[in-house]
């Protein structure tokens, strides 16, 4: 498997563009995916660089209904006329920063016939499965951090219900990706067990303290080798990573191979 970062908040050099947002491209034996269309068309710009062409992907994903993942989503069902996207059934419910900053989906979107909606459990293909997860036990619940969905008229706490995880089992090895890991990044690892973690852990408004350094040893226990960005925060990786033998960071224009 080869996974290549589209679009983070950093980049590896100054030939590749950064925003706040996030977007991989994994190429898998049987499979081409688009997981996560950043907030723009940047995301695109950065496969021409690195020699994607982005109509040949054959499934698309998006993690959660935030901006920042699914901003480019338009802009990726212009380039590309076939691949089904596989969102959640909430993702277009209003979600906000507070009271005031919508940073949800672009509405007029929600009927385009190459949405697929998902929920639970929803087997893609044998071997790429996704999960919400919403009912499984979360243990260490961090909060909301502010961030808000809006019912009816009311604005309450974001439960991250149209957050979703991927998980490819490929070659004897379970590859979870997760787009911010509203619900936990520690639970996440606990539900999965996955040899490979990659993802935002949403650390980034955390102090560097001894419940951050908990959390690094907590992640520590599994058997998982973690590649983060986004919004984990670049301090607070590098806080973690003196606690975290394998944490690794992945930024805009980089390739991994699994």
């Amino acid at each position: 498997m080869t996974v290549t970062c589209l679009i983070e908040n950093t980049e590896i050099n100054d030939s590749f563009h950064s925003e706040h947002g996030l977007s991989f491209h994994i190429k898998t034996k049987n499979h081409n995916i688009l997981f996560d269309m950043g907030q723009s068309d940047l995301f695109a710009e950065n496969a021409k660089k690195l020699g994607i062409d982005l109509s040949e992907v054959d499934i698309a994903i998006l993690s959660h209904g935030h901006y920042d993942h699914g901003g480019g989503l338009s802009e990726f069902l212009k380039i590309n006329n076939k691949a089904p996207v596989y969102i959640s059934k909430y993702a277009f419910e209003p979600h906000y920063n507070g009271t005031e900053k919508y940073i949800g989906l672009d509405i007029t979107l929600k009927d385009s016939d190459r949405l697929i909606f998902t929920d639970g459990i929803f087997e893609i293909d044998k071997g790429l499965t996704l999960y919400s997860c919403n009912d499984a036990e979360r243990k260490h619940d961090l909060g909301s951090f502010g961030l808000t969905e809006k019912r009816e008229s009311e604005f309450i706490p974001d439960s991250f219900r149209h957050e979703q995880y991927l998980l490819i089992e490929e070659d004897k090895k379970r590859t979870v990706f997760s787009g911010c890991s509203h619900k936990g990044i520690m639970d996440i690892a606990d539900w999965f067990e996955p040899n490979i973690l990659i993802g935002g852990f949403h650390f980034s408004k955390l102090s560097l303290d001894e419940k951050l350094s908990e959390y690094a040893d907590i992640l520590s226990k599994h058997d998982t080798d973690f590649y983060t960005c986004h919004c984990t925060g670049k301090e607070q990786f590098e806080f973690m990573k003196e606690r975290m033998n394998r944490l690794s960071y992945i930024s805009s224009g980089q390739i991994i191979n699994l």
